[in-house]
């Protein structure tokens, strides 16, 4: 049986005021390190020396810091495999739309699937890129019709 993904796990852990105010503190120094740092490798090492210090490249420590502050504005987290495949009904629900909408748009060609048995299976990666595409087409409306308000005088 294929993992499913349950939006209820996707929420990150309950943190009191405290911890929220930690993690707070904590994505503004690593961000403010990684602003100020040219280094190809940052070293971490435990004050005591109990562990080995470790090197990581500075967009792990980016991914970081941006996790703990999406954690601190207690906003849902999702750490995906590039490579993951959707159902069909994961798809619709990460991209909010309903199934027969995300149907229709893999019959139209406009998002790339592949067919296991007689289940469509949508991977990540091209979830990332439908969704970059729909809201760039949405933007483009937006502006069209900001534009024919402004010729008809409607501004407002």
């Amino acid at each position: 049986m294929g993992k499913t993904l349950d939006r209820d796990k996707l929420v990150p852990p309950d943190l009191n005021e405290i911890e929220t105010e930690m993690v707070k503190a904590a994505e503004r120094l690593i961000m403010a390190c990684l602003d100020h740092s040219r280094a190809a490798t940052i070293t971490i090492e435990s004050d005591d020396g109990s562990y080995p210090s470790v090197q990581v490249p500075p967009q792990v420590l980016r991914v970081l810091g941006q996790t703990l502050g999406l954690m601190a504005r207690h906003q849902p987290i999702m750490l995906v495999p590039e490579k993951q495949e959707f159902s069909t009904v994961e798809a619709a629900n990460f991209l909010n739309v309903s199934r027969p909408f995300l149907i229709k748009e893999i019959d139209a060609g406009r998002l790339a699937h592949r067919m296991v048995g007689t289940h469509r299976r949508i991977r990540f990666s091209d979830l990332i890129t439908y969704a970059k595409l729909m809201r760039a087409e949405q933007q483009d409306a937006l502006d069209e019709m900001a534009k024919n308000a402004r010729e008809l005088g409607l501004e407002y």
